[in-house]
């Protein structure tokens, strides 16, 4: 400081003056200060990459959407099945039964679930037992899975699933209403099968699972199964880039349930004779 400065200084101090403040630089205020910090971390994360396993079994009909189909023996139908065990009147005959199970992004259901998977199983005329499974790899590729589905339905087709009347069919309307398209599943037959299980083994077996039904009913133990719980995770994971390995063991899971639930349907038929 000069010999003036310090002069003027002592003359300013004596006489009451404020002296003059150096300015200082506006501070960041602290949510400011997260923002930067957190941006500063996460341009440190390195981003993942898309797994190298990717495969998605079956045809892909259109973009995103896959088709897989397999034929089987299981189970041989009668010409005509006894429905007396869903309190039905008239037995149906079994080329128009149509098993049915969904694969969706969440169990609450609601407009917000959307199914991924739909699984649909029949008796072929030579007693071959046919399962179809549709799956879409993209959000844009539900409306041609919804279109296609319907193309496996007839004015008399009977469906067949368990616990299927209380969600896979109501999820399933709800698409086809948001899709703005005709809904295949209106006004056709609908035997569940978890109902006339309750009336039957409710109090004798621990609980009305499927996976128990096919323990008790069919003697099947799943080994390596996915649970339908984490379904949704597998396919939000794959639609991120991660891998096909538990896309596929859901269609493992979905195809075991077809089979259930027409295994499920001929042991019922079975009793009411």
């Amino acid at each position: 400081m000069s010999a003036f400065a310090a002069k003027l200084r002592q003359l300013r101090t004596q006489s009451g003056q404020a002296l003059p403040v150096a300015p200082t630089k506006p501070s960041l205020s602290s949510d400011v200060l997260r923002l930067i910090q957190g941006r500063s971390r996460l341009q440190g994360v390195r981003q993942p990459l898309t797994s190298a396993d990717r495969t998605v079994p079956g045809t892909e009909v259109s973009p995103g959407l896959f088709l897989t189909q397999a034929i089987v023996d299981w189970g041989r139908p009668t010409p005509m099945i006894d429905t007396t065990f869903a309190r039905w009147e008239e037995p149906v005959a079994y080329h128009r039964l149509l098993h049915f199970d969904t694969e969706t992004t969440g169990l609450a259901g609601g407009t917000g679930t959307r199914a991924w998977m739909i699984g649909a199983a029949d008796w072929l005329d030579d007693g071959h037992f046919r399962l179809r499974q549709l799956t879409i790899t993209r959000m844009g590729a539900e409306t041609d899975m919804l279109r296609m589905f319907a193309t496996w339905l007839r004015s008399d087709t009977v469906l067949v699933s368990y616990n299927g009347k209380s969600y896979d069919s109501p999820l399933l309307k709800t698409r086809y209403r948001l899709a703005r398209l005709p809904c295949p599943l209106t006004g056709l037959g609908h035997l569940d099968l978890l109902h006339p299980v309750r009336r039957h083994w409710k109090g004798v077996w621990e609980n009305c699972r499927l996976a128990t039904a096919e323990r008790e009913l069919l003697g099947v133990i799943r080994e390596d199964d996915l649970p339908g719980s984490e379904a949704p995770a597998a396919w939000l994971n794959y639609l991120r880039g991660g891998s096909a390995v538990n896309l596929r063991r859901v269609l493992t899971h979905n195809s075991q349930d077809l089979k259930s639930v027409a295994g499920f349907l001929l042991h019922l038929a079975a009793l009411s004779r």
